[in-house]
């Protein structure tokens, strides 16, 4: 099961980071990714991290932005956001998949999202 938090509303050019907490003993099992879904658009793939925390694969419109990490011994995932942008409003949803993939299809867990608003 895994539980989002973190999102909020704030201005462009400021930084939010979001966490996502894993029950179970299998966190480091998992690949994890981070994924958003804007009001009125499909869900896209934002960023993902390999089980021990390498590699990491971003988008490209985050590359620079955005930082994920995760902490295997806490079983958490954050996605650290700096120098928001308008256009970074959305849902943002963590998900864990044994597969290394950013389609989304392919996790197989999914936490309940937490909304981001980037104010300009």
């Amino acid at each position: 099961q895994l539980q989002a938090s973190g999102g909020g509303l704030v201005r462009a050019g400021d930084s939010l980071t979001l966490s996502c907490a894993a029950s179970g003993r299998t966190f480091s099992a998992y690949h994890m990714g981070w994924f958003r879904q804007a009001s009125g658009k499909e869900r896209e793939f934002v960023a993902r991290i390999a089980r021990i925390g390498v590699p990491t694969d971003y988008t490209d419109s985050v590359k620079g932005r955005f930082i994920i990490s995760r902490d295997n011994a806490k079983n958490t995932v954050n996605l650290h956001m700096n120098s928001l942008r308008p256009e970074d409003t959305a849902v943002y949803y963590c998900a864990a998949t044994r597969d290394w993939s950013r389609n989304g299809s392919l996790y197989e867990y999914w936490g309940q999202g937490t909304k981001v608003t980037v104010s300009s």
